[in-house]
């Protein structure tokens, strides 16, 4: 072999152990990218000629035990769903509207960090006390809508609010002591609530009704499973894995209290966890594995797929107030990704604006089969 030729073997064999470091860089430090940032991250770093190296080192990383369950999840996820690929040919960007909106969002997000009514609700928030990990558990357990909680003598001095009437306690563990009563925010009577936490899932606007049934509609072709039950009043709805429901994939409850164009605008943060990949990916890689991703980037990406998708059908909420409690110093959490918000809005905004047909999973292998049977 030509010594040129031996030069090029090593310098492609040097720079996949490079695509591959980079790669774990991004894993280990909880950004799970899109295929397409992470094509643009890889070329920035080491030029064009790294896409020849990405798909096998990908391939290659996604079987290694040496990364987390959920690092290899996110992984096979790129290469399943076939969106690496996809963006290796330069196809699927978002448009240039949706991510100028997702910049405007986090510009008044910014803004909104700012102001008065923002410190009065953080001035709030920051009167909790912050309960252990298990007493939070022992608290959803009892009560999964549950917002708030706190004990009768904290809600009195600290927030000037009366326990009600027969109202129902949830027990947690307290030092020295058994058990310790706690009440939820709508156990509780007294001074108003700050005008952000009251209304964050509000929306208002132009509306027209065939979105929420269109949405309900194409999240169940999805196997999302939507219901409509009464929680507590800070918390809009929430979307969990569909255990134990039949064909189900995913299940999304909304708060049935909210008016219809607001059910639509929670409906839409909570179907974008899903899309986002917050849960994890399905077995047909309908959406990614994005697992490792800290709590305020989850937040302030379904928030801003929420902003992006209301916007574009002409409600209005209080996105920017939302997306604020989750930006530090203004900065946008680690590992959020534009692309992603972009891309799922856009999605979104078909399935509430479009009659979609139910997608088809993948061929099972039939088990005890062999292969060419």
């Amino acid at each position: 072999m030509a010594d040129d030729k031996q030069l090029v073997l090593f310098d492609r064999a040097g720079r996949a152990e490079e695509v591959e470091a980079a790669i774990l860089d991004l894993v280990h430090g909880y950004r799970q990218p899109s295929a397409g940032e992470l094509v643009a991250e890889i070329e920035h770093r080491f030029g064009l000629e790294a896409r020849w190296e990405l798909e096998e080192a990908v391939t290659c990383l996604s079987q290694s035990t040496d990364l987390t369950r959920s690092e290899r999840d996110y992984l096979c996820s790129l290469l399943a769903s076939g969106s690496l690929t996809k963006a290796l040919r330069g196809v699927e960007a978002p448009d240039r509207e949706m991510i100028s909106t997702i910049d405007l969002l986090l510009r008044q997000s910014k803004a909104y960090a700012t102001s008065e009514a923002f410190q009065e609700m953080v001035s709030f928030l920051g009167r909790f006390r912050d309960y252990a990990p298990y007493n939070n558990m022992l608290v959803r357990v009892q009560n999964p809508s549950c917002g708030f909680y706190a004990t009768a003598r904290d809600w009195e001095n600290r927030f000037r609010r009366t326990i009600k009437q027969d109202a129902k306690p949830m027990l947690i563990l307290a030092p020295m002591h058994p058990v310790m009563l706690v009440y939820d925010l709508d156990q509780t009577e007294g001074e108003d609530l700050p005008e952000e936490l009251k209304n964050f899932a509000h929306f208002e606007g132009e509306w027209d009704p065939r979105w929420l049934s269109r949405l309900v509609e194409n999240a169940n072709g999805h196997r999302i499973q939507v219901e409509f039950k009464t929680l507590s009043s800070t918390h809009g709805g929430f979307a969990t894995l569909a255990r134990g429901t039949g064909d189900w994939k995913m299940r999304v409850v909304v708060h049935d209290q909210l008016d219809d164009p607001s059910r639509c605008g929670v409906l839409c943060h909570e179907i974008a966890h899903i899309l986002l990949g917050h849960l994890g990916t399905d077995y047909d890689a309908w959406w990614p594995a994005r697992t490792n991703l800290a709590k305020a980037a989850v937040e302030v990406e379904a928030e801003s797929v929420a902003w992006t998708v209301t916007r574009h059908l002409g409600l209005k909420g209080a996105s920017a107030a939302y997306v604020s409690r989750h930006l530090k110093d203004g900065a946008i959490p680690v590992g959020t990704s534009a692309d992603m918000i972009a891309k799922t809005a856009g999605y979104i905004e078909r399935m509430a604006t479009e009659s979609m047909a139910p997608r088809r999973p993948r061929a099972r292998k039939e088990k005890g089969k062999k292969r060419g049977q």
